[in-house]
């Protein structure tokens, strides 16, 4: 990524992407102004059955790849797909079956950051 611009659209490219795949309750979240954070923004998006999330994210790297070139520098969790990790560096997607989505509240951690609408 070159810019905070081409963050956001890569970002706002895979949230659009998983809404529509019927994930539910997708949101973005910029963490540029949080100090400490891993990357400049979360999107976070949760399936509702381990296929569902591995096919999100089956998705969110198709679209991304065709759109920008770009592959995850590192995707964890694919194989048990409880909790999927795609890491493009300025911007990590988490997507997570319910169960895990409430155990690990992102949403809560990382509540200093700002939401962003997912179109733009």
């Amino acid at each position: 990524m070159k810019d905070n611009k081409e963050s956001l659209v890569l970002a706002r490219l895979a949230a659009q992407i998983m809404d529509e795949k019927k994930a539910e309750e997708v949101r973005i979240l910029d963490l540029r102004r949080v100090q400490g954070a891993p990357s400049e923004f979360f999107v976070i998006a949760t399936g509702n059955v381990p296929s569902h999330v591995s096919a999100l994210s089956d998705a969110v790297h198709e679209a991304v790849k065709k759109a920008t070139g770009l592959n995850p520098h590192k995707v964890e969790g694919y194989q048990n797909a409880e909790w999927i990790l795609m890491d493009y560096f300025d911007v990590v997607v988490h997507i997570f079956q319910k169960e895990k989505r409430a155990f690990y509240r992102l949403d809560e951690l990382w509540s200093d950051g700002e939401e962003v609408s997912i179109r733009s």
